[in-house]
This record gives structure tokens, sequence and C-alpha cells, in this order.
């Protein structure tokens, strides 16, 4: 009984250290919003040269869309910082 349970403690950690290794760090995400944001200017150019209007529009309030978000993880990365240096 005594093994089965050193086993299953086991199996517990090594699932716990893998979803922690994968979470993605306040800095990771604002360089990923940053990729995003240089994709939706990419994609803003396109949809005017093509003349679509409507995607345009649309591009640019995903655009705002993720300028917020990149703010908001910009926060949070300053935050964790400032905790973990405490």
């Amino acid at each position: 009984m005594k093994k089965l349970q050193t086993v299953a403690l086991a199996v517990m950690v090594a699932f716990a250290g893998a979803a922690l290794a994968q979470a993605p760090t306040p800095k990771d995400q604002v360089k990923a919003d940053k990729e995003q944001i240089k994709k939706d200017k990419e994609q803003i150019r396109a949809d005017r040269k093509a003349g679509n209007k409507d995607a345009v529009t649309a591009d640019k309030e995903k655009l705002k869309a993720d300028r917020a978000k990149r703010k908001a993880d910009r926060k949070a990365a300053k935050e964790a910082k400032k905790a973990e240096t405490k």
C-alpha cells in the first residue's frame, strides 16, 4: 500500500511539473502580443491594397483589442517582476 501511494505521488508531481513548465510567463505573453500586432498591421496593409474596406475595419478592431491585451500583459509582467523582487 505504501509503495502504491509513493508511485501515485510521483505521478502527480510529474504532471504538476509539466503543467507549470508550460505556463507562459508574462514577459513571453508581451512578446507574443507584439508579434500579433505586427501581423495585424500587415493584414491591414494587405486589405487596404486589395481595396477591401470591410476587412480593414475589422482588422482595425482586432488591432485595437490586441493592443489592449498587450497593455494588460505589460501591467501583469510589471507586477510579477515587483512581486518577484520582494
